[in-house]
This record gives C-alpha cells, sequence and structure tokens, in this order.
C-alpha cells in the first residue's frame, strides 16, 4: 500500500528535474586570445577559421573596456568566436611593458591595418612566407564599438555586423 503512495511523488519529481535540466544552458567557451600572430595564424590555417583581431589600449583605452565589457564577455560573442574565428589582441598598453618583440609584431600589424583609434577589429586571413618571415593578409573588414546599439544588447549589432563581413567572404 505505502508503494502506490510513493509512486505519484517520485514521479513528480522526476519530472520536475527533467523540466528544470532541460532549461540548464550550456556555458559558453572560455575566450582563448593569442597576442603571437605566429601562432594564431598556426592555428587560423589548421582550423581554416580567419583571425579576428582586437587592437586595444587594455590599460588605458575606455571604449576598449566598454567593448570588452558589453560584447566580448557576453555567451553570444564566447559561443560565435568559438565557432568562426581565431582571436589575436593586439595590445598597446601605457602602464605596462610588453617585450621588444610583441610591441614590434603589434606595431607592424597595426600599420599594415592603418590603425589610427581604439578599439578597431579586424577579421583577414594570413598567409606566411617563411623564406621571408613575412605574412601576407587578406582584409575581410573591420568593426569598432557598436554604435547605436540597444543598451545591453550591444553584442546583437556588433556580431550581426561581423557575421555579415564574414558572409561577404564566403
Amino acid at each position: 500500500m505505502k508503494l502506490k503512495y510513493l509512486i505519484i511523488p517520485v514521479l513528480a519529481l522526476g519530472l520536475l528535474v527533467g523540466l528544470t535540466s532541460s532549461r540548464v544552458k550550456t556555458p559558453a567557451p572560455e575566450l582563448k586570445w593569442y597576442t603571437s600572430m605566429d601562432e594564431a595564424n598556426a592555428l587560423s590555417q589548421k582550423t581554416g577559421k580567419p583571425l579576428f583581431a582586437f587592437f586595444t589600449g587594455s590599460d588605458w583605452c575606455g571604449w576598449c573596456m566598454k567593448l570588452q565589457r558589453d560584447v566580448f564577455a557576453k555567451d553570444a560573442f564566447k559561443t560565435w568566436a568559438d565557432k568562426n574565428v581565431i582571436l589575436l589582441e593586439l595590445d598597446f598598453p601605457r602602464r605596462k611593458q610588453l617585450s621588444p618583440e610583441l610591441t614590434q609584431q603589434n606595431a607592424n600589424l597595426q600599420q599594415a591595418f592603418q590603425v589610427t583609434g581604439y578599439p578597431t577589429c579586424w577579421i583577414f586571413k594570413a598567409e606566411k612566407d617563411p623564406a621571408k618571415n613575412h605574412y601576407s593578409l587578406s582584409a575581410y573588414g573591420s568593426l569598432g564599438y557598436p554604435t547605436g546599439a540597444e543598451v545591453g544588447k550591444e553584442e546583437v549589432t556588433f556580431l550581426a555586423s561581423a557575421n555579415k563581413i564574414l558572409e561577404n567572404k564566403k
């Protein structure tokens, strides 16, 4: 007799657990930002994904910090980036010092893309000539902070622009 009365609560509990677990979202992957063009490009070549270069002044540029908070920290961007691009951070800090090699690499890419303001993001492919230790760059398009975006939904506007750039290169 007692078993008969336990079946209904056990079934109800099972149903409740099933419903709540189906609503649990899979966490977005953590972002992996490369600082070495060589490392990022090797992975780009291996995966076929283009590079996503983020030109930033990490310790002084307010708009760069805002882009990181409003776009890069969001699950939608993390999922998009994991699926579509290899992330490359090109930093121009004022309070911390980068290695001479990293400083030179970042300055060369800043000059190649004619970056004059921050934040600037470029989506591109690169081919390295190992004999000359030189890259040939194929720029797809650039992005900045998504001005005019609905507050709290900046990543939606940013990703729509990024997807448009990627679609134009397919």
